[in-house]
């Protein structure tokens, strides 16, 4: 009961005179609450929607998705912090179009893929602050203050 799933296997959308089918999966991980976590599940996709412009071809609307992705994302979490709620979340959250994965993720939750021939492949990164300079330094460049409590021993901010 800590984290929530989102599935949705027959997502359609129109193309010209066809209809397109795509599959999105979210897995959304509570931290410090349950709040974020199911105000994203329940706000994230149609924030993501919502930035993707009309009329796109199959391929328009693959190339467009990743942009889309992170504007739903910034939309859902200011969205949830103008409801001034103490909580944190990390998600993964899926989008596939035929042969083509997408993949978006904060915090440290990752996916995985293990083909059928048993290889593995890292899809997304961890975004843990202590794992990751790179992290560090584009949240520092938007003059964020962070505040965590239990950072990884030999780390220093």
């Amino acid at each position: 009961m800590e984290d929530f799933i989102l599935l949705k296997t027959k997502c359609q959308r129109v193309i010209g005179d066809g209809v397109s089918t795509y599959l999105v999966f979210g897995l959304f991980d509570r931290h410090n609450g349950f709040a974020a976590a199911l105000y994203s599940k329940e706000n994230l996709l149609n924030n993501v929607l919502a930035a993707i412009p009309p009329e796109l071809s199959k391929d328009e609307w693959v190339a467009v998705l990743p942009r889309t992705l992170v504007a739903g994302f910034v939309e859902t979490d200011m969205d949830f912090q103008e409801e001034a709620q103490t909580s944190g979340i990390t998600i993964t959250f899926v989008t596939i179009e035929g042969w083509v994965v997408i993949i978006a993720s904060i915090g440290d939750s990752r996916w995985i893929f293990e083909s059928t021939e048993g290889d593995i492949y890292h899809l997304s990164a961890n975004h843990r602050f202590e794992c990751d300079e790179e992290e560090r330094d584009c949240v520092a460049a938007r003059e964020v203050l962070i505040v965590w409590k239990n950072h990884h021993p030999g780390f220093s901010p």
